[in-house]
């Protein structure tokens, strides 16, 4: 379990703000030992100074050679003093950037501030994210002005010494959501061995667990020792914080998911789903030649390049129809489409070639549904049937109003057909450890693997009707195990 340290120069320096055993002194954390290798230690360092062999500059410098995760970080410290290194990774803010002043006035200087990555101004609470992300400071003085557009002119490392009186409240509120354990007081329960946050988006329309399963995870772990927090977007800043990561959110590579987990994986935490399965599952043309070359039995597949006519009249020599074309990023039956003519064809093919410059053509296998076996670390976990949508072929109908999804089964791994399950162990093997749902189409006892996903859907009341709670005791225990492991330097 994390501890958090706030660095000041002098104690007298937090006078303004609630007090805090947290808060200590340079001199102080210059002459702490940390006597226990295992436990995780945060740095909020907010000397009044960062400037180069300052000691702001120094509190950073000791942190990481203690292995505290501290912000901000020296490469912070660095960035931040010199105009040309933090220039660079301003250069795709333009978009929200012109977001942010879209009701602004286009002239003149405006200055702004961020507080643990968050703002008071709704407006440019989007810009002050993509900051602390990539420069993660405490408090950070934005400086914009309009030439042509509005551009960033200077970033700058802000003290808190220097706030006025409504600023302080500002960074005060900001501090206490960024780290509850500042201010937490002690808890009667029996402290928790490690901390794992749950990535979840509240507004998400389809996320992979409903509020109940989020509940069933929370009490699992606590059962087990492990302090379960659900945590949003605006968070990223916060996760040297957790031990693990488990995220809850549809995962994609071009989105902050992806950055979570790559950011989870550099800072030591366990992480489900890891980057690298979400790289590996997150693209069905990826999967094709996985599947061809680790001969995993799946549909016959095709895979057409945009401008390519040739690819069409080969797919409708040798496929035929129907034929099921979809984009290598969907999800939820999205960006898939049937196909039962030539006209149909080049006219959706068309269409998704907007989106992407390879597509994936697939042999059309009606079922009446398609099993789902969810496999985690190399074992199968729950098995669903999920039944087609009455009058349609997929799982899901997404109309313009509302989506549609078919009925389900779930039942227990060892009634599910042995080709199906040998299919589905077979198709995660290549890809990693990770927590995967299988989708896999029975034909006379054959399993047919159609897709391999890293988020896979569990929900209270569906994926847990056969095993219950034990479910989702299942996950947390091997979370437990894999933290166990990263402590003792055991590799995963």
């Amino acid at each position: 379990m994390a501890s958090t340290l706030l660095v000041v120069d002098d104690l007298s320096d937090w006078n303004p703000y609630y007090p805090s055993d947290q808060v200590v002194s340079f001199e102080d954390y210059l002459a702490s030992e940390q006597t226990d290798p295992d436990q995780r230690v945060r740095v909020i360092n907010l000397c009044s100074s960062y400037t180069y062999l300052s000691d702001g500059y120094y509190c950073s410098l000791l942190a990481e050679a203690r292995n505290h995760h501290v912000i901000p970080s020296v490469k912070v410290i660095n960035d931040l003093g010199k105009n040309a290194l933090y220039r660079l990774q301003l250069e795709d803010l333009n978009q929200p950037l012109a977001r942010a002043f879209k009701h602004q006035n286009k002239n003149g200087e405006f200055t702004l501030y961020s507080y643990f990555g968050t703002t008071p101004e709704p407006a440019f609470q989007e810009l002050a994210r993509l900051l602390f992300e990539r420069f993660a400071c405490p408090i950070l003085e934005i400086s914009l002005r309009f030439e042509q557009q509005w551009q960033i002119t200077d970033l700058k490392a802000v003290s808190p010494q220097q706030l006025d009186d409504a600023m302080q409240t500002l960074f005060a509120d900001a501090l206490d959501r960024f780290s509850k354990k500042v201010w937490r007081k002690s808890r009667t329960r029996k402290t928790a061995r490690y901390d794992l946050a749950i990535l979840i988006n509240p507004s998400e329309q389809l996320p992979p667990s409903n509020r109940g399963a989020l509940k069933k995870f929370i009490d699992a772990g606590r059962q087990l020792g492990i302090d379960v927090e659900l945590i949003t977007l605006n968070h990223y800043g916060r996760l040297p914080e957790f031990d693990g990561l488990f995220i809850r959110e549809t995962t994609a590579i071009d989105h902050h998911t992806y950055r979570f987990a790559k950011k989870a994986e550099a800072e030591g935490l366990v992480v489900i789903d890891d980057p690298t399965s979400i790289l590996r599952c997150a693209n069905k043309v990826y999967l094709a030649d996985l599947f061809r070359t680790h001969k995993v039995p799946s549909p016959k597949t095709w895979i057409l390049h945009k401008g390519n006519t040739q690819h069409l009249d080969n797919l409708e020599a040798i496929a035929g129809y129907p034929v099921v074309i979809k984009i290598p990023d969907g999800s939820f039956s999205r960006g898939i489409v049937k196909v039962h003519n030539r006209q149909e064809l080049e006219s959706k093919v068309a269409e998704l070639f907007e989106q992407s410059a390879l597509l994936l053509a697939q042999e059309f296998l009606y079922t009446d549904f398609d099993w789902r076996i969810g496999i985690f670390n190399q074992k199968a976990l729950y098995a669903c049937r999920y039944f087609m949508v009455k009058n349609h072929w997929q799982i899901y109908r997404h109309g313009a109003k509302r989506t549609d999804s078919g009925n389900f089964d779930t039942l227990p791994t060892f009634e599910v057909p042995k080709g199906v399950l040998e299919a589905a162990l077979r198709a995660t093997q290549p890809i990693g450890n990770g927590l995967y749902g299988v989708d896999v189409k029975e034909i006379n006892g054959k399993g047919y693997v159609i897709e391999v996903n890293d988020n896979p859907s569990i929900d209270s009341g569906v994926e847990d009707k056969y095993l219950g709670d034990e479910l989702y005791k299942a996950i947390m225990s091997e979370f437990l195990r894999r933290m166990d492991n990263r402590s003792k330097g055991v590799a995963q």
